[in-house]
């Protein structure tokens, strides 16, 4: 008895997944329309030379140019996909958003500005080719720097570096690749306070430094002054080390101390040769320098308080404002 079997309906068969590409660049701008467009080209062009896949995520951090028009027509020629927050939640969590929707094996985290030579993406690889999961640059020198910021620089990471759980390179940039194990790892820290170069060695893995020389900013000015540093700074301080607090603990301690040792002298003289006549001088100055040490410490104790405050609130470090990419039209 001849059974004619039916051929398998074809109707519910799902497509083959596509698959992911080999590297994702995530690209923090704030104010680059004159560089963006050169930037994602040689990323191109080096890219194109290296992987067989990759993609290009651009990160408009609430941008008052035409950075993010520039970014969406760059996606019709590119492998671009273009992100921009509804204002500028600076640049820390600007990288944040890039790497939360990237999808390859590794990630490269650059600047917009030009200035990080693409020729060491290849000695990037070749060292995750090693074993080594992240593979970050630090410069090399900063003679291209006032003395003022080199010193201010030096006095930070010093500061950093007291009885903190893991040691943050001084001179580490933003420019480095990090294996899809390492980008995961970032995304689950639930903190908003976030100070990037703290987080890359607090999560560990296997790291490799590559010292590079900058090149110049071919167009633009760079967008972090002084009171942008100097606030990164006052995050990294305080998400990473509680010396500051510890070293007022110290201080009052000190002052007390002195204090009832001094109110000692003052009953043995009393004693000794009668009571003397109270100066007025030291007494101001005894209060004003209390007042001031008092004044201080709350001021660094509101520090800690105010990082706590954010954290329980519970608002997200960014918004998205609109996304853009070819493939999701």
């Amino acid at each position: 008895m001849n059974r004619h079997v039916k051929p398998p309906s074809t109707a519910h068969v799902l497509p083959a997944p596509q698959s992911l590409p080999d590297l994702s660049f995530v690209i923090a701008a704030y104010n680059e329309a004159g560089n963006i467009s050169k930037t994602v080209e040689r990323v191109d062009t080096q890219a194109r030379k290296l992987v067989g896949s990759f993609e290009i995520i651009i990160v408009d951090d609430g941008s008052t140019d035409g950075t993010y028009a520039e970014s969406k027509a760059l996606a019709e020629r590119y492998p671009v996909r273009a992100l921009r927050l509804s204002r500028n939640f600076g640049k820390e969590q600007a990288m944040m958003a890039g790497l939360l929707r990237s999808v390859g094996a590794a990630v490269v985290i650059l600047d917009a500005d030009l200035q990080e030579p693409l020729c060491h993406l290849e000695t990037m690889l070749k060292h995750r080719a090693e074993g080594f999961e992240m593979v970050y640059t630090v410069r090399a020198q900063r003679r291209d720097e006032t003395w003022s910021k080199r010193a201010f620089t030096r006095a930070f990471y010093a500061m950093l570096n007291i009885g903190s759980e893991t040691a943050i390179p001084a001179n580490a940039r933003d420019f480095r690749l990090m294996d899809r194990r390492v980008v995961n790892a970032l995304c689950a820290l639930p903190e908003r306070n976030r100070f990037m170069k703290g987080l890359y060695g607090w999560v560990g893995f296997r790291s490799k430094a590559i010292p590079i020389d900058l090149e110049q900013r071919e167009d633009g000015i760079s967008k972090f002054g002084f009171r942008g540093l100097f606030k990164l700074g006052l995050t990294g301080l305080t998400a990473f080390t509680a010396w500051p607090l510890r070293i007022w603990t110290s201080i009052g301690i000190s002052i007390a101390a002195c204090s009832i040792l001094y109110g000692l002298w003052i009953a043995l003289r009393t004693l000794v040769f009668g009571i003397a006549v109270p100066g007025w001088s030291t007494l101001v100055v005894a209060i004003t320098l209390l007042g001031g040490v008092q004044l201080i410490s709350i001021g660094v104790l509101g520090e800690y308080l105010s990082r706590v405050f954010t954290e329980v609130k519970g608002r997200p470090g960014f918004i998205v404002a609109e996304d853009h990419s070819i493939k999701s039209e």
